[in-house]
Formats: structure tokens, sequence, C-alpha cells
């Protein structure tokens, strides 16, 4: 059994093996993130060695002459493959989806420092912290430096035993390829939800079709209009190298095959020479350590992830992209994905897709990678050897036909997912089916207000007394408290509400409260305390007393989902001039916004937030609300989106109101919220309610362990 079919064999079982257990394959995750790490483990020092060694064993005036014509190759096939990779998500549809609120909303994406990046100041550092880039530009300068060096022989020859040590483990590793995949497809097909599934195809259609496109097509196309070179000839002359890197998924095997296919096209051109064939001797090994066109097709990922996740890379950012991919992909793409899915604030779980895809993607991208090593021997030693021409007619036909091409391909996938079925919107019934964590106490909830009870005893007292707990409640102060779908009141603050009655060991009545009236409804015994997401502020805190702190909100925007960016940041804010905005009934809000932003229209929501979704362009631009609130109202319409503006997020405290004479009480619930921060139930609710966490009542996988045999349960 050959080595490509026991890697297929391999992640063929792993597939049957995941379907057949479902989410007991869990188990298989560590032999899975294991093989994982055994194939980054050689990446760098591989890296430091091949450059060096490579750029060393150049003479100084080959490296000037061959450097500045192939960096030139080199760089416009770099820019022919980011334009492709940028053009993959033209291909992804429309859907729409929200989320619960997430910490990096709130995060500010640090600056991109080139200086740190790219220039190590000390190697040794980079090389223990992964930091590929200036690992990189330290073994090219070291590279470049040992070719002008006397007796350079002796260490070239050192580094190329040590390369040839690193690539022996290398291969070591690469044969438990078949166990490693069996893992990883287990894994992912027993945990993978179908809608996972179905997104992930999105990806591997666009790419395979582009990759293909460029590999058959582009490259072999721009060697016969710029050289005499024909392109079914590039392609019929390697086509044995093609197919072996095509099935093997590896580009360095074939290189051999791909000098010879070089030698013998150029051969053709000058009958005779040799010297095109000693350069390709020289190119064809030397721009393996460059980063090729397969690679630099796979940031389409890093966008497909952005997607995926609904975080998504926005436009301004592609040049920034680009320029850390071609850095980072001298390196592995296993050691450059993560850090590059790190940089941009994608959830870094997204990787495991990566390597999902990767069996399929790898063998498309070796095949663009042999495309491209190809084409960079052929253009270069034909501009060294005078070969290299321009013909505009020609040319402009050759573009015609790719840009149509292109239309073609990325129009016929567009189609292709438009038309499929449609993926249902479901988040909002994941909201509405929530319920509290740890059940209720003995509780009574009044949606209409109802008389204050007459009492004389101290509050603590009077709460044993009549055994009950009087808790206030706004309506619709999602995710605080709100009505499920089972017309139950629950909510991060009902949650703790209940709690706290049964650590009293009495029973919780939730009366409404009006929120212009909170202060006055306090004082006449109508409730205890309010529990429902109040915000303090110093006008609130003139007329009752606030509770310590029990969470920090982050002041946002809600905006439609295409606009988004226009709200990044405080400043592109203001440059939009007058702005409508909603704001709830907040003071501090409303003082806050007029500061930041004079010149909008600042306008007072009182009533309820719901119906402004339903006429929000004719009634603002923006609504003004906390970032965690407003995650949950974007649940509920999925058409918006929560912008925090930069650069510095902007926090509000809330706390619990309590009547301004009910000190006792207001220390009771301050002792208590300490102690729940402690235990840990403020950081359960807050991940449960605030976050989504286990939101949804989740079923278990389909397998046919499970569901066709029903060995489990």
């Amino acid at each position: 059994m050959t080595f490509s079919t026991q890697i297929l064999a391999g992640l063929a079982l792993g597939i049957l093996t995941g379907l057949f257990f479902g989410e007991e394959a869990a188990a298989l995750k560590w032999a899975a993130d294991g093989f994982v790490k055994l194939l980054q483990m050689m990446v760098l020092p591989y890296i430091t060695v091949s450059i060096i060694a490579s750029l060393g064993s150049l003479r100084p005036a080959e490296l000037r002459t061959l450097g500045l014509r192939a960096m030139a190759v080199i760089g416009g096939l770099w820019l022919v493959a980011l334009a492709f990779a940028f053009l993959v998500p033209l291909t992804f549809p429309q859907v729409q989806n929200a989320w619960f609120f997430s910490s990096s909303l709130v995060e500010r994406r640090p600056e991109f420092n080139f200086i740190d990046l790219y220039i190590p100041a000390n190697p040794f550092n980079s090389l223990a912290n992964n930091v590929v880039p200036a690992v990189v530009l330290f073994s090219i300068v070291l590279g470049c430096a040992v070719a002008g060096v006397a007796r350079r022989d002796r260490l070239i020859e050192v580094l190329q035993v040590a390369r040839d040590a690193i690539s022996a483990a290398t291969r070591f590793v690469t044969r438990l390829t078949p166990f490693g995949l069996f893992a990883i497809a287990a894994n992912a097909a027993g945990t993978m939800s179908v809608e996972q599934l179905g997104r992930l195809q999105i990806y591997l259609v666009a790419y395979v079709a582009l990759a293909f496109v460029v590999s058959l097509w582009v490259l072999p196309g721009l060697i016969a209009v710029l050289t005499p070179i024909r392109a079914r000839d590039v392609l019929a002359q390697s086509r044995d190298s093609l197919i072996t890197a095509f099935i093997a998924g590896d580009l360095f095997i074939v290189l051999p095959g791909l000098m010879e296919a070089s030698r013998t096209l150029l051969g053709r051109l000058r009958p005779g020479d040799e010297e095109p064939g000693r350069l390709t001797e020289v190119i064809v090994p030397a721009s393996f350590n460059f980063p090729h066109t397969g690679k630099l097709l796979s940031l389409s990922f890093i966008l497909f992830a952005g997607w995926f996740a609904d975080t998504p890379v926005p436009l301004s950012s592609y040049p920034q992209l680009a320029l850390a991919g071609l850095v980072t992909f001298f390196g592995s793409l296993t050691a450059a994905v993560p850090f590059l899915l790190d940089q941009f604030r994608i959830p870094t779980d997204t990787f495991q897709l990566f390597l999902a895809t990767g069996v399929i993607n790898s063998r498309v991208g070796s095949l663009v990678a042999a495309v491209h090593t190809l084409t960079v021997a052929l253009l270069v030693s034909c501009a060294v050897t005078g070969h290299l021409r321009w013909r505009r007619g020609p040319f402009l036909s050759y573009a015609g036909l790719t840009v149509a091409l292109l239309i073609a391909v990325l129009g016929g996938t567009r189609l292709l997912f438009a038309s499929g079925p449609s993926q249902q919107y479901s988040k909002d019934k994941v909201l509405a089916s929530m319920h509290l964590l740890n059940g209720s106490a003995d509780a009574t909830v009044a949606r209409t207000a109802v008389p204050a009870p007459a009492t004389t005893l101290p509050p603590l007292e009077t709460i044993a007394a009549r055994k009950e707990l009087r808790v206030g409640y706004l309506p619709d102060a999602l995710p605080f408290a709100f009505f499920n779908e089972e017309g139950d009141l629950v909510g991060f603050d009902v949650e703790l509400a209940h709690r706290l009655a049964r650590e009293l060991g009495v029973a919780v009545a939730f009366v409404p409260v009006d929120r212009a009236r909170m202060a006055a409804q306090l004082a006449e015994g109508y409730c205890d305390l309010v529990m429902s997401g109040v915000v303090v502020t110093t006008d609130r805190a003139r007329e009752v007393l606030f509770s310590q702190s029990y969470l920090d909100e982050t002041m946002a925007f809600v905006v439609p989902d295409d606009q988004r960016e226009q709200y990044a940041s405080w400043d592109a804010i203001r440059a939009r001039g007058g702005l409508r905005i909603v704001v709830p009934d907040v003071p501090y809000y409303v003082a806050k916004l007029r500061e930041l932003l004079p010149r909008a229209v600042i306008r007072v929501q009182g009533e309820a937030i719901a119906p402004l979704f339903d006429h929000f362009s004719t009634q603002a631009d923006a609504l003004a609300l906390p970032a965690e609130r407003g995650s949950a109202w974007t649940l509920m319409y999925p058409a918006y989106s929560v912008v925090v503006p930069g650069p510095d997020p902007i926090r509000v405290p809330l706390a619990y109101p309590i009547a301004r004479h009910d000190q006792a009480l207001a220390a009771f619930v301050d002792t208590w919220i300490a102690l729940k921060r402690k235990d840990g139930t403020l950081d359960a609710a807050y991940k449960h309610w605030i976050l989504g966490q286990d939101a949804a009542r989740r079923q278990p996988r389909w397998s046919i362990v499970r569901n066709v045999l029903h060995w489990v349960e």
C-alpha cells in the first residue's frame, strides 16, 4: 500500500469512526493535538538552517544577479496570488447571524508593530516565542552574510547536515500522518455540527475552484505571454511531476522532476546552451524556501474563518494581512495560520477547521506550488538569458480571458451556494428558550404593579417576618430580566435573585417597577431592591443607595450590519456629523454621548426598545446600548451588529438600588455580592446569560452507536 493510499485510508477510517461513535470520538482529541504539535516541532529549526544554507551557498555575484530578477518575478507572482486569495470572500453567501456578547468586542486589537514583529533584537527569543517573521529575517540576513565569507563551505556543509537531520526527523513524523489524520478526522466528524459542515464546504469549493484556475490557466498562461514557451508545453512536460505533487501533497519530492522539466523547456529555446539548465539548479531549490502561490491562496482561510466566526476581516486590513501572510508563510502553514488568526482576533478554534480542510487543500495547494515553482524557474531563467518579452496584444487577450474565467467561476460558485438549501436562523429561539441555571426558589411574578405592603419593621426583619423577598424588575431588560417563550421570568439578575432568596430561606416575589419612579417605589416599600441591570449614575446615587457593583457594562452602538465599520472609532462617528442616535433614559449615557458627539441629534428612548428595530432606519442611525445588552438584542434582530468604538472602551457599573433608609439591607447585599464573587456564582451566571455558554439545550451529535444501534443514551 502506497503512502498516499495509507493517508486516504486513515482519513476514511477517521470519518467512519467519527460517524460511528459520534461525540465519544472526542477521546481522540489528545492524539489529534499531539500530532499537530509534532508537525510544528521542527518548523522553525528547519526554516533557520534551510534559508542560511541555501543563500550561503551562492556566490555574491549570483546573489545580486539572480536576486533582482528572481525577486521581481516572485513579487509579481505574489501579487497575483494575493489578488486571487482576496477574491474568495466574493463567493461567501449572505447569511444572517448573531452572537452573544464576547470579550473580543471590547478587547482592543494590539497595534501592528512591524519593528518588534520583523526585526529580532534577540533572535533566540524569537525562536523561543514562535515569532516566525523575525526568525525568517534573521535567517535571510545571516545567509546573505555567509555568501561573502571565506571558508564558508565548512559552515554550509554543517548546515546541510543539520538540514538533512531535521528533514529526516520531519519525515519520521510525516510517517505518522495516516494516524494523525485518522485522529483529526474522527474528532471532527464526531463533534462537528451540521451547520459547521455546511459552511465548511463553502470554503472548500471556492478554494479548489480558484486553485485549479491558477494552476491550469493563470500561471501557464503567464509563461506563454512573457516567453516563447507555450502553455500546453509547460503542462505536458511537467505532467508527471504535477500529478505526483497533487496525489502525494508534497512539493519537495517533485523538485528534481520540475528542474528536469525546466531544463528541457529552456533547452528548446537555445539548443546546446547549458546556462539556462544550470540556472534552474539554483533557482528551483532557492525558490523552495519562499512562499509560493499555493501557500498565499491559504490566506483566504483567514478571511473564511472571520466570516465563519462572524468576526470578518475588514477590507482596510487586507494590506496588513497580505504583508503578515507573506512573511509568516516562509514557515509552515501549521505555524503561520494560528499566528494570523490571533493577530486578527479570530477564534483560534477555527484552526481545527483548517486542519480538516487540509486533507484536500494540501493536495490542491501542492499542485499550485509545483506550477508556481516551474513558473519562477522559467521566467527568471528567461529574464537572465534575454528571452523574456513583452507583447501587448497577447497580454491583453490573456487578461481578458482570465477576467472572463474568473467571473464565470466566482459567479457560478456564488450562485451554487445561494441556490443551495438555506440555513435557518435560530439564535433568537436559543435566547427565548433559556432557563435558570440552578432552578428556582418559591416564586411569584407580577406582570402589573401591585400595592406596596405595609410594614413598620426594619427591612431585613420585614423580609424574615413575611418570609418573602420582594424584587423589582424592569421588563425587557435583556439579558438581565426578560420573559422566555414559556412565560417564565429569567435572566442574569433574576438568576441571582432566586439564589439570594434561597440563601435567605424565603420566597421571592418579582414586581415590575417604573424606571421614572424607581426611587419613590423603593422608599414606599413597594420592593426591597431592584435587580434588573440598573446602571449606577450620579443622579440616581442622590436618590437611592447602591450596593457594590457586581458587573461593568461597555458603552456601544447597535447599527445595521453593513455600517459597523463606520462606528469603529469615536473619530469616525464624529466625522459623520449630525447622526440620529437613540439612547435609553439613563442621564449618564445622554450626557456622555452629548460630550463625545456634540453634533449628533440625541433622542431619549423611555419606552420599550423592541419597537425601535421595526422602524430603525426612519427613527435612528444608531442605538446606543451597552455591548452586553446590545448583543442580546441582536440575537432577536440579526440584521444588526454591536460595535464598541475605539480606541478605549467606556465602562459603566451595574449595582442593585435600595431605599436610602435601608442601610442594613445595603450592607448585607454588599457582603452577599462579595461572597458570590468569591464562590463563582457571579462568574457562572455571567458565562451563561451574558456570554451564552450552554445557552441552548444541546442535543448529542448524531452517531450510529447512539441513533441506530442505541448502545448509548
